[in-house]
Protein backbone atom coordinates (compact mmCIF):
# COMPACT_ATOMS: atom_id res chain seq x y z
CA UNK A 1 0.00 0.00 0.00
CA UNK A 2 1.56 3.27 -1.18
CA UNK A 3 0.61 6.74 0.08
CA UNK A 4 1.49 10.25 -1.00
CA UNK A 5 1.18 13.37 1.15
CA UNK A 6 0.34 16.76 -0.36
CA UNK A 7 0.46 19.93 1.74
CA UNK A 8 -1.17 23.03 0.28
CA UNK A 9 -0.30 26.60 1.20
CA UNK A 10 1.92 29.49 0.14
CA UNK A 11 2.92 29.94 3.79
CA UNK A 12 4.84 26.64 3.65
CA UNK A 13 6.72 27.48 0.47
CA UNK A 14 7.88 30.90 1.68
CA UNK A 15 9.05 29.46 5.00
CA UNK A 16 6.49 31.29 7.10
CA UNK A 17 5.53 28.01 8.77
CA UNK A 18 7.32 24.67 8.97
CA UNK A 19 5.52 21.63 7.56
CA UNK A 20 5.38 19.43 10.65
CA UNK A 21 2.18 17.76 9.41
CA UNK A 22 3.93 15.64 6.77
CA UNK A 23 6.55 14.21 9.14
CA UNK A 24 3.91 13.32 11.72
CA UNK A 25 1.61 11.73 9.13
CA UNK A 26 4.47 9.74 7.60
CA UNK A 27 5.28 8.24 11.00
CA UNK A 28 1.68 7.22 11.65
CA UNK A 29 1.25 5.76 8.16
CA UNK A 30 4.47 3.78 8.46
CA UNK A 31 3.35 2.27 11.77
CA UNK A 32 0.08 1.27 10.10
CA UNK A 33 1.95 -0.61 7.36
CA UNK A 34 1.59 2.05 4.66
CA UNK A 35 4.65 3.21 2.72
CA UNK A 36 4.92 6.89 1.86
CA UNK A 37 6.13 7.28 -1.71
CA UNK A 38 6.43 11.06 -1.84
CA UNK A 39 5.74 14.24 0.12
CA UNK A 40 4.92 17.36 -1.90
CA UNK A 41 4.22 20.97 -0.90
CA UNK A 42 2.28 23.08 -3.40
CA UNK A 43 1.17 26.70 -3.61
CA UNK A 44 -2.35 28.03 -3.40
CA UNK A 45 -2.61 27.83 -7.17
CA UNK A 46 -5.43 26.00 -8.92
CA UNK A 47 -3.37 24.54 -11.77
CA UNK A 48 -0.50 23.58 -9.49
CA UNK A 49 -2.90 21.64 -7.27
CA UNK A 50 -4.62 19.95 -10.24
CA UNK A 51 -1.30 18.86 -11.76
CA UNK A 52 -0.04 17.53 -8.43
CA UNK A 53 -3.22 15.51 -7.81
CA UNK A 54 -2.98 13.95 -11.26
CA UNK A 55 0.69 12.99 -10.78
CA UNK A 56 0.08 11.64 -7.28
CA UNK A 57 -2.75 9.39 -8.51
CA UNK A 58 -0.28 7.69 -10.86
CA UNK A 59 2.13 6.90 -8.00
CA UNK A 60 0.04 6.15 -4.94
CA UNK A 61 -3.00 4.24 -3.72
CA UNK A 62 -3.86 6.81 -1.03
CA UNK A 63 -3.40 10.55 -1.47
CA UNK A 64 -3.56 12.57 1.76
CA UNK A 65 -4.09 16.32 1.37
CA UNK A 66 -3.84 18.98 4.09
CA UNK A 67 -4.52 22.71 4.00
CA UNK A 68 -6.64 25.20 2.13
CA UNK A 69 -10.01 24.29 3.68
CA UNK A 70 -10.59 27.60 5.46
CA UNK A 71 -13.46 30.03 4.74
CA UNK A 72 -11.39 32.81 3.11
CA UNK A 73 -10.79 33.45 -0.59
CA UNK A 74 -7.19 32.21 -0.51
CA UNK A 75 -8.37 28.75 0.62
CA UNK A 76 -9.09 27.14 -2.75
CA UNK A 77 -8.61 23.43 -2.02
CA UNK A 78 -12.31 22.51 -1.96
CA UNK A 79 -13.15 24.24 -5.25
CA UNK A 80 -10.08 22.79 -6.93
CA UNK A 81 -10.91 19.27 -5.70
CA UNK A 82 -14.44 19.71 -7.05
CA UNK A 83 -12.97 20.62 -10.42
CA UNK A 84 -10.57 17.67 -10.32
CA UNK A 85 -13.36 15.17 -9.57
CA UNK A 86 -15.83 17.00 -11.83
CA UNK A 87 -18.38 17.24 -9.06
CA UNK A 88 -20.21 19.95 -7.16
CA UNK A 89 -20.39 21.08 -3.54
CA UNK A 90 -23.17 20.41 -1.05
CA UNK A 91 -23.89 21.65 2.46
CA UNK A 92 -23.54 18.78 4.93
CA UNK A 93 -26.03 19.19 7.78
CA UNK A 94 -23.85 17.37 10.34
CA UNK A 95 -20.90 19.61 9.47
CA UNK A 96 -23.14 22.71 9.65
CA UNK A 97 -24.44 21.70 13.07
CA UNK A 98 -20.85 21.20 14.21
CA UNK A 99 -19.98 24.75 13.07
CA UNK A 100 -22.99 26.18 14.92
CA UNK A 101 -22.10 24.34 18.14
CA UNK A 102 -18.52 25.61 18.06
CA UNK A 103 -19.64 29.23 17.58
CA UNK A 104 -22.31 28.82 20.26
CA UNK A 105 -19.63 27.99 22.82
CA UNK A 106 -18.16 31.43 22.29
CA UNK A 107 -21.60 33.08 22.01
CA UNK A 108 -20.83 34.29 18.49
CA UNK A 109 -23.32 34.30 15.63
CA UNK A 110 -22.41 32.13 12.63
CA UNK A 111 -21.81 34.30 9.57
CA UNK A 112 -22.53 33.24 5.98
CA UNK A 113 -18.80 32.84 5.33
CA UNK A 114 -18.50 30.48 8.30
CA UNK A 115 -21.48 28.45 7.11
CA UNK A 116 -19.48 27.73 3.96
CA UNK A 117 -17.18 25.61 6.13
CA UNK A 118 -19.94 22.98 6.01
CA UNK A 119 -19.72 22.75 2.22
CA UNK A 120 -18.17 19.46 1.07
CA UNK A 121 -17.71 17.58 -2.19
CA UNK A 122 -20.89 15.90 -3.44
CA UNK A 123 -19.01 12.63 -4.01
CA UNK A 124 -17.28 12.48 -0.60
CA UNK A 125 -17.78 10.72 2.69
CA UNK A 126 -17.56 13.39 5.36
CA UNK A 127 -15.00 13.18 8.16
CA UNK A 128 -16.47 15.28 10.95
CA UNK A 129 -13.97 17.63 12.59
CA UNK A 130 -14.49 17.49 16.35
CA UNK A 131 -11.72 20.02 16.95
CA UNK A 132 -12.55 22.68 14.35
CA UNK A 133 -15.03 23.88 11.76
CA UNK A 134 -13.55 22.48 8.52
CA UNK A 135 -14.65 18.86 7.92
CA UNK A 136 -12.43 16.32 6.23
CA UNK A 137 -13.45 14.57 3.02
CA UNK A 138 -12.86 10.96 1.90
CA UNK A 139 -13.23 10.28 -1.84
CA UNK A 140 -12.83 6.96 -3.65
CA UNK A 141 -12.25 7.32 -7.39
CA UNK A 142 -10.82 4.89 -9.98
CA UNK A 143 -9.44 2.58 -7.30
CA UNK A 144 -7.67 5.44 -5.49
CA UNK A 145 -8.48 7.06 -2.17
CA UNK A 146 -8.19 10.82 -1.68
CA UNK A 147 -8.43 12.28 1.82
CA UNK A 148 -8.59 16.04 2.34
CA UNK A 149 -8.02 17.36 5.86
CA UNK A 150 -7.53 20.76 7.53
CA UNK A 151 -3.98 22.03 7.81
CA UNK A 152 -4.21 23.03 11.49
CA UNK A 153 -1.96 20.40 13.11
CA UNK A 154 -4.07 19.41 16.12
CA UNK A 155 -7.22 19.19 13.96
CA UNK A 156 -5.45 17.01 11.38
CA UNK A 157 -3.85 14.78 14.03
CA UNK A 158 -7.11 13.89 15.73
CA UNK A 159 -8.78 13.28 12.37
CA UNK A 160 -5.95 10.99 11.22
CA UNK A 161 -5.86 8.94 14.42
CA UNK A 162 -9.60 8.77 15.11
CA UNK A 163 -11.02 8.51 11.59
CA UNK A 164 -8.60 8.19 8.67
CA UNK A 165 -6.22 5.43 9.78
CA UNK A 166 -9.02 3.25 11.26
CA UNK A 167 -10.99 3.66 7.99
CA UNK A 168 -7.91 2.72 5.92
CA UNK A 169 -7.42 -0.38 8.05
CA UNK A 170 -11.07 -1.34 7.52
CA UNK A 171 -10.72 -0.87 3.76
CA UNK A 172 -7.41 -2.67 3.15
CA UNK A 173 -5.56 -5.65 4.56
CA UNK A 174 -2.26 -4.11 5.64
CA UNK A 175 0.98 -5.92 6.49
CA UNK A 176 2.45 -5.89 9.98
CA UNK A 177 5.31 -3.41 10.31
CA UNK A 178 7.47 -3.26 13.43
CA UNK A 179 10.48 -1.16 14.32
CA UNK A 180 13.18 -1.76 16.92
CA UNK A 181 15.52 1.13 17.76
CA UNK A 182 18.96 0.99 19.35
CA UNK A 183 20.34 4.32 20.58
CA UNK A 184 24.15 4.56 20.48
CA UNK A 185 26.56 7.31 21.51
CA UNK A 186 30.29 7.91 21.31
CA UNK A 187 30.84 6.17 17.98
CA UNK A 188 30.62 7.45 14.40
CA UNK A 189 28.25 6.09 11.78
CA UNK A 190 30.96 4.67 9.51
CA UNK A 191 32.82 2.87 12.31
CA UNK A 192 29.53 1.55 13.62
CA UNK A 193 28.67 0.21 10.16
CA UNK A 194 32.01 -1.62 9.97
CA UNK A 195 31.51 -3.28 13.35
CA UNK A 196 28.08 -4.70 12.47
CA UNK A 197 28.56 -5.24 8.72
CA UNK A 198 28.40 -9.04 9.03
CA UNK A 199 25.07 -8.82 10.91
CA UNK A 200 23.63 -6.37 8.40
CA UNK A 201 24.66 -8.66 5.53
CA UNK A 202 22.77 -11.54 7.13
CA UNK A 203 19.44 -9.70 7.35
CA UNK A 204 16.61 -11.28 5.32
CA UNK A 205 14.86 -9.31 2.59
CA UNK A 206 11.93 -8.30 4.79
CA UNK A 207 14.12 -6.71 7.49
CA UNK A 208 16.02 -3.48 6.89
CA UNK A 209 18.59 -1.63 9.00
CA UNK A 210 18.69 2.17 8.90
CA UNK A 211 21.39 4.45 10.34
CA UNK A 212 19.99 7.72 11.74
CA UNK A 213 22.95 9.91 12.77
CA UNK A 214 22.77 13.09 14.80
CA UNK A 215 25.54 15.12 16.44
CA UNK A 216 27.22 12.67 18.85
CA UNK A 217 24.53 10.00 18.43
CA UNK A 218 23.51 7.29 15.98
CA UNK A 219 20.15 5.55 16.10
CA UNK A 220 19.98 2.10 14.55
CA UNK A 221 16.48 1.22 13.41
CA UNK A 222 15.58 -2.33 12.49
CA UNK A 223 12.34 -2.41 10.47
CA UNK A 224 10.50 -5.57 9.49
CA UNK A 225 7.29 -6.34 7.62
CA UNK A 226 5.32 -9.56 7.30
CA UNK A 227 2.06 -11.38 7.94
CA UNK A 228 3.13 -13.28 11.09
CA UNK A 229 3.46 -10.61 13.79
CA UNK A 230 4.91 -12.87 16.51
CA UNK A 231 7.53 -14.39 14.21
CA UNK A 232 8.49 -10.92 12.99
CA UNK A 233 8.91 -9.52 16.51
CA UNK A 234 11.08 -12.52 17.46
CA UNK A 235 13.25 -12.03 14.37
CA UNK A 236 13.79 -8.35 15.12
CA UNK A 237 14.65 -9.18 18.73
CA UNK A 238 17.18 -11.79 17.62
CA UNK A 239 19.01 -9.43 15.27
CA UNK A 240 18.88 -6.64 17.83
CA UNK A 241 20.51 -8.90 20.42
CA UNK A 242 23.32 -9.69 17.98
CA UNK A 243 23.94 -6.00 17.29
CA UNK A 244 23.86 -5.00 20.96
CA UNK A 245 26.31 -7.77 21.85
CA UNK A 246 28.70 -6.54 19.14
CA UNK A 247 28.63 -2.86 20.18
CA UNK A 248 27.58 -3.06 23.85
CA UNK A 249 29.98 -0.34 25.08
CA UNK A 250 28.25 2.24 22.86
CA UNK A 251 24.63 1.24 23.48
CA UNK A 252 22.54 3.64 25.56
CA UNK A 253 19.12 2.00 25.34
CA UNK A 254 16.95 -0.13 23.06
CA UNK A 255 14.18 2.43 22.73
CA UNK A 256 13.49 5.34 20.43
CA UNK A 257 13.91 8.08 23.03
CA UNK A 258 16.31 10.97 23.58
CA UNK A 259 19.64 10.40 25.32
CA UNK A 260 18.76 12.67 28.24
CA UNK A 261 15.40 10.91 28.68
CA UNK A 262 17.19 7.54 28.91
CA UNK A 263 19.46 9.01 31.59
CA UNK A 264 16.55 10.53 33.52
CA UNK A 265 14.65 7.23 33.51
CA UNK A 266 17.75 5.34 34.69
CA UNK A 267 18.51 7.83 37.47
CA UNK A 268 14.88 7.95 38.61
CA UNK A 269 14.84 4.17 38.84
CA UNK A 270 17.99 4.27 40.98
CA UNK A 271 16.72 7.29 43.00
CA UNK A 272 19.71 9.42 42.00
CA UNK A 273 19.92 13.19 41.62
CA UNK A 274 21.81 15.41 39.17
CA UNK A 275 23.14 18.98 39.01
CA UNK A 276 25.00 20.91 36.32
CA UNK A 277 27.76 23.52 36.07
CA UNK A 278 27.74 24.96 32.54
CA UNK A 279 29.98 27.55 30.95
CA UNK A 280 30.24 27.34 27.16
CA UNK A 281 26.96 25.42 26.80
CA UNK A 282 25.10 28.28 28.47
CA UNK A 283 22.37 26.14 30.05
CA UNK A 284 21.71 23.97 27.00
CA UNK A 285 22.24 20.75 28.99
CA UNK A 286 19.70 21.92 31.56
CA UNK A 287 17.30 22.75 28.72
CA UNK A 288 17.63 19.25 27.24
CA UNK A 289 16.90 17.73 30.63
CA UNK A 290 14.01 19.94 31.72
CA UNK A 291 12.07 19.63 28.46
CA UNK A 292 10.99 16.19 29.69
CA UNK A 293 8.05 15.88 32.07
CA UNK A 294 9.05 14.53 35.46
CA UNK A 295 12.67 15.70 35.20
CA UNK A 296 12.38 17.35 38.64
CA UNK A 297 12.49 13.89 40.22
CA UNK A 298 16.16 13.75 39.18
CA UNK A 299 17.38 17.20 38.21
CA UNK A 300 17.97 19.62 41.09
CA UNK A 301 19.29 22.53 39.01
CA UNK A 302 22.68 24.07 38.41
CA UNK A 303 24.79 27.08 37.55
CA UNK A 304 25.45 28.81 34.25
CA UNK A 305 28.85 30.13 35.34
CA UNK A 306 29.95 31.90 32.18
CA UNK A 307 32.45 34.22 33.86
CA UNK A 308 35.46 33.19 35.92
CA UNK A 309 34.11 35.19 38.89
CA UNK A 310 30.94 33.10 38.96
CA UNK A 311 32.94 29.88 38.67
CA UNK A 312 34.66 30.96 41.88
CA UNK A 313 31.67 32.39 43.78
CA UNK A 314 28.98 29.89 42.73
CA UNK A 315 30.99 26.69 42.44
CA UNK A 316 34.01 27.22 44.67
CA UNK A 317 36.61 26.95 41.90
CA UNK A 318 39.98 28.19 43.14
CA UNK A 319 41.28 31.47 41.71
CA UNK A 320 44.69 29.85 41.67
CA UNK A 321 43.40 27.00 39.49
CA UNK A 322 42.03 29.41 36.88
CA UNK A 323 45.22 31.51 36.98
CA UNK A 324 47.52 28.50 36.58
CA UNK A 325 45.52 26.37 34.13
CA UNK A 326 42.85 28.61 32.61
CA UNK A 327 39.07 28.34 32.59
CA UNK A 328 39.18 25.73 29.83
CA UNK A 329 41.18 23.01 31.53
CA UNK A 330 40.84 19.65 33.23
CA UNK A 331 41.63 21.16 36.61
CA UNK A 332 38.89 23.79 36.33
CA UNK A 333 36.11 21.46 35.17
CA UNK A 334 37.05 19.01 37.94
CA UNK A 335 36.54 21.71 40.55
CA UNK A 336 33.34 22.89 38.80
CA UNK A 337 31.86 19.38 38.89
CA UNK A 338 32.87 18.83 42.51
CA UNK A 339 31.55 22.26 43.47
CA UNK A 340 28.17 21.61 41.85
CA UNK A 341 27.90 18.21 43.49
CA UNK A 342 28.78 19.61 46.93
CA UNK A 343 26.89 22.92 46.78
CA UNK A 344 23.70 21.50 45.28
CA UNK A 345 23.92 18.21 47.21
CA UNK A 346 23.35 15.97 44.23
CA UNK A 347 24.54 12.41 43.68
CA UNK A 348 26.01 13.25 40.25
CA UNK A 349 27.03 16.43 38.47
CA UNK A 350 28.14 17.55 35.01
CA UNK A 351 30.51 20.42 34.26
CA UNK A 352 31.49 21.93 30.91
CA UNK A 353 33.95 24.66 29.97
CA UNK A 354 35.17 25.43 26.48
CA UNK A 355 35.55 27.81 23.56
CA UNK A 356 32.35 27.64 21.53
CA UNK A 357 33.53 30.19 18.96
CA UNK A 358 33.59 31.57 16.41
CA UNK A 359 36.38 33.55 18.12
CA UNK A 360 38.22 33.42 21.44
CA UNK A 361 40.57 30.56 20.59
CA UNK A 362 44.36 30.38 20.69
CA UNK A 363 47.11 28.16 19.30
CA UNK A 364 47.12 26.10 22.50
CA UNK A 365 43.33 26.08 22.85
CA UNK A 366 41.65 26.57 19.45
CA UNK A 367 37.96 27.22 18.94
CA UNK A 368 36.08 23.97 19.61
CA UNK A 369 38.23 22.96 22.58
CA UNK A 370 35.93 21.72 25.36
CA UNK A 371 36.69 20.08 28.70
CA UNK A 372 33.95 18.02 30.34
CA UNK A 373 33.83 16.47 33.80
CA UNK A 374 31.30 14.21 35.48
CA UNK A 375 31.38 13.71 39.23
CA UNK A 376 29.84 10.55 40.60
CA UNK A 377 29.59 8.58 43.82
CA UNK A 378 33.25 7.59 43.93
CA UNK A 379 35.14 9.29 41.12
CA UNK A 380 35.31 12.09 38.57
CA UNK A 381 35.64 11.38 34.86
CA UNK A 382 37.27 14.09 32.72
CA UNK A 383 37.70 14.28 28.97
CA UNK A 384 38.93 16.82 26.46
CA UNK A 385 37.12 17.26 23.15
CA UNK A 386 38.15 19.15 20.04
CA UNK A 387 35.18 20.09 17.89
CA UNK A 388 34.97 22.47 14.92
CA UNK A 389 34.44 26.21 14.58
CA UNK A 390 30.62 26.28 14.37
CA UNK A 391 29.25 27.74 17.60
CA UNK A 392 25.79 26.13 17.58
CA UNK A 393 27.20 22.72 16.69
CA UNK A 394 29.90 23.00 19.37
CA UNK A 395 27.28 23.73 22.03
CA UNK A 396 25.16 20.77 20.94
CA UNK A 397 28.14 18.42 20.59
CA UNK A 398 29.47 19.41 24.01
CA UNK A 399 26.07 18.82 25.62
CA UNK A 400 25.61 15.39 24.04
CA UNK A 401 29.19 14.42 24.90
CA UNK A 402 28.65 15.48 28.51
CA UNK A 403 25.48 13.41 28.79
CA UNK A 404 27.25 10.43 27.17
CA UNK A 405 30.09 10.71 29.70
CA UNK A 406 27.53 10.85 32.52
CA UNK A 407 25.83 7.70 31.23
CA UNK A 408 29.19 5.92 31.06
CA UNK A 409 29.88 6.73 34.71
CA UNK A 410 26.35 5.76 35.75
CA UNK A 411 26.74 2.35 34.10
CA UNK A 412 30.10 1.86 35.77
CA UNK A 413 29.06 2.88 39.29
CA UNK A 414 25.52 1.50 39.25
CA UNK A 415 26.35 -1.87 37.69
Amino acid sequence: MIAEIITIGDEILIGQIVDTNSAWMAQKLNLAGIKVKQITSVSDDRQHILDTLKQASLRADIILITGGLGPTKDDITKKTLAEYFQTGLRTDQDALENVKQIFARYKVEVSEINKKQAEVLENCTILLNKNGTAPGMWVEENGKIFVSMPGVPFEMMYMMEDLVIPKIKETFKLPNIYHHTILTAGIGESILAEKIAHIEDSLPEHIKLAYLPKLGLVRLRLSGSGTDAIALINELSSFSNQIVKQISEYVIIERDIALEKAILDFMELKQLTLSTAESCTGGYISHLITQHAGSSKVFLGGAVSYSNNLKVSMLGVSNQTITNFGAVSEETVREMAQGAKNNYRSDYSISVSGIAGPDGGSIEKPVGTVWIAVAGKNKILCKKFTFGNKRAQNIERASISALTLLFKLLKEEQA
